[in-house]
C-alpha cells in the first residue's frame, strides 16, 4: 500500500511539472492522445463505443484495473491534474471526434482543488454542463458522474473540499434530473462519517485503489445501460 501512495504522489508531481512545462505550448495537454486518437478506427457497425473523460481518477483506474477497461473496450482519456477548462477545451478530440454512444464525465475535484486557479462552483458546474451540451449535440449519450468524496488535499492542505463537493454534486444531479441525463453516484456509495473518501477505498483520500475501483465499477456499467437504453 505505501508504494501505491508513492507512486500515486510521484505521478502527480510529474504531471504537475509537464503541466507548468506546457502550460503555454498546449495548457489542454492535446497531445497526450493525439497518435492513439488517430490510430484509433471508426466504431464497427453496431458497436457502442464508450469514452471515459476526467482527470487522474480516470487515467489511474485503467492502470489499476486495466482488465475492467479492456473486457469491454471502454476508452480511457483522463488526464491527472486535469481541471474542467481543460477538459472542455480537449471534449472535440479526445471525446466527440472519436465518436463513442456514450461518454463518462468525471470532473471537477482538481477545480475545488484550485489546480489551475480559483474557480466558483458556477463556473465547475458550467464547465461540465458544457460538456454535457457538447456530447447531446452530437448525438453522444451522457453519463455524469458525482465528484467522489474529499475532505482534504494532501497537496493542498489549506483547502477543505467537503462541503463544496457536496454542493457541486447537488448542482449536477438537479441538472441531470431535469434534463433527462443518466447521473452517476459514487459519492454516497464510498463517502465515510467525515464526508471523506472512506479509507477502505483510498491510500491518499482523493483517489481510489483497486478496491475502490471495484465498487464504482458495477456502478458506471450499470449507469452505461442505463444511458444506452434512453431514447433519442
Amino acid at each position: 500500500m505505501k508504494t501505491f501512495i508513492v507512486l500515486v504522489f510521484m505521478m502527480i508531481s510529474l504531471n504537475s511539472i509537464a503541466q507548468v512545462a506546457q502550460s503555454n505550448a498546449d495548457w489542454a495537454n492535446l497531445k497526450k492522445y493525439a497518435t492513439k486518437n488517430q490510430q484509433l478506427k471508426p466504431p464497427a457497425k453496431g458497436e457502442n463505443r464508450v469514452v471515459f473523460m476526467g482527470n487522474s481518477i480516470t487515467e489511474f483506474w485503467r492502470i489499476t484495473d486495466s482488465a475492467f477497461f479492456i473486457k469491454n473496450n471502454y476508452i480511457d482519456r483522463g488526464i491527472s491534474g486535469q481541471t474542467t477548462p481543460q477538459m472542455l477545451m480537449r471534449f472535440r478530440p479526445d471525446v466527440i471526434d472519436l465518436k463513442p454512444a456514450v461518454v463518462v464525465i468525471l470532473a471537477g475535484i482538481n477545480d475545488i482543488a484550485e489546480n489551475t486557479g480559483p474557480i466558483t462552483l458556477e463556473n465547475i458546474y458550467g464547465n461540465i454542463i458544457s460538456m454535457v451540451q457538447l456530447a447531446c449535440a452530437n448525438n453522444i449519450k451522457v453519463v455524469v458522474s458525482s465528484v467522489l468524496p474529499a475532505n482534504n488535499f494532501p497537496w493542498r492542505p489549506q483547502i477543505k473540499p467537503a462541503e463544496k463537493v457536496i454542493a457541486l454534486n447537488s448542482m449536477l444531479e438537479a441538472y441531470c434530473k431535469t434534463n433527462n441525463i443518466v447521473y452517476l453516484d459514487y459519492y454516497s456509495n464510498i463517502v465515510d462519517d467525515q464526508k471523506g473518501l472512506d479509507k477502505k477505498y483510498t491510500e491518499d483520500g482523493v483517489h481510489p485503489t483497486l478496491a475502490g475501483y471495484k465498487v464504482m465499477e458495477p456502478l458506471v456499467e450499470q449507469a452505461i445501460k442505463k444511458a444506452l437504453s434512453q431514447k433519442e
